[in-house]
């Protein structure tokens, strides 16, 4: 069965940075775009970042930009999200997840396939 699973989350002072890597596999990677959200407690799941397949074109939410950089390594089947900067709002659960659909793709509802999530949590 496909699977997505994340790393990389953890505790961390504001000010500081956090690497995410979502591991894929079981599908064709290089045929889905790649999207990154994060729910915090008592909140809804939001958007985060996208980045197409086959593209360089990234996406992101206001409130990362310029601070959070998505990727992805299509050998190693493997998606990353950069996170520098962060912010005691950054605290969620963060998700990765697979969409087969092209271009700015900020609805969860258009991702198929999700990871379970990794906790980042930044401290003062």
């Amino acid at each position: 069965q496909v699977q997505l699973e994340e790393s990389g989350g953890g505790l961390v002072q504001a000010g500081g940075s956090l690497r995410l890597s979502c591991a894929a596999s079981r599908f064709s990677f290089t045929t889905y775009g790649m999207g990154w959200f994060r729910q915090a407690p008592g909140k809804e799941r939001e958007f985060v970042a996208a980045l197409p397949r086959s593209s360089t074109i990234t996406y992101y939410a206001d409130s990362v930009k310029g601070r959070f950089t998505i990727s992805r390594d299509d050998a190693e089947t493997t998606a990353y999200l950069q996170m520098n900067d962060l912010k005691l709002e950054d605290t969620a659960a963060y998700y990765c997840a697979a969409t087969p659909y092209w271009g700015k793709i900020t609805g969860s509802q258009e991702y198929g396939y999700w990871g379970q999530g990794t906790q980042v949590t930044v401290s003062s």
